[in-house]
């Protein structure tokens, strides 16, 4: 399968998943197939359970502590979320898909790695013997719009009077 073309790629899971399904006499509802090919679709061409992360527009970095430890930021606040990985090579294979384009790479020679997402997020990588739980990795996305002197004020990155 070329993954060069994305459309067609993903009209080619959703065909793929359709049949499966139907071959399986999966009883899923509409909502439930959504999810699933959502997920096998940014699994295959995204970046995995970390997709819904990066498309939310409210998350403002990604925080991988091993496979079942995935805090974000929101607002100027830590929330711990419900995403994880089905282990340590899960979070590894994404970390290649992150770093093979840029052509750098991660091993215990050279355990930990900065890159960049094509749109401008800045990704550190570290692990083992680095890391000490496994595989971390931090997306610091950039903001839609720049904050404002308001939303530095309402995180409590800055008081009134600093201005």
């Amino acid at each position: 399968m070329d993954l060069t073309n994305q459309v067609e790629v993903k009209r080619q899971i959703e065909d793929l998943f359709g049949k499966i399904a139907d071959e399986e006499g999966l009883a899923l509802t509409r909502a439930e197939r959504v999810r699933m090919l959502e997920q096998i679709t940014d699994e295959i061409l995204g970046l995995g359970p970390l997709e819904p992360l990066l498309r939310d527009v409210t998350v403002t970095e990604v925080m991988v502590n091993g496979p079942q430890q995935v805090y974000i930021e929101r607002e100027g606040k830590l929330e711990l979320t419900g995403v994880t990985f089905q282990n340590d090579e899960h979070v590894m294979k994404i970390i290649q898909r992150i770093i093979a384009p840029i052509g750098r790479r991660i091993d215990e020679s050279s355990p930990m790695v900065d890159a960049r997402l094509v749109d401008g997020s800045r990704v550190n990588a570290i692990i083992p013997p680095l890391s000490l739980v496994g595989p971390v990795v931090t997306i610091r996305k950039f903001a839609a719009s720049p904050f404002t002197v308001e939303d530095l004020i309402r995180f409590g990155t800055a008081t009134p009077e600093m201005f």
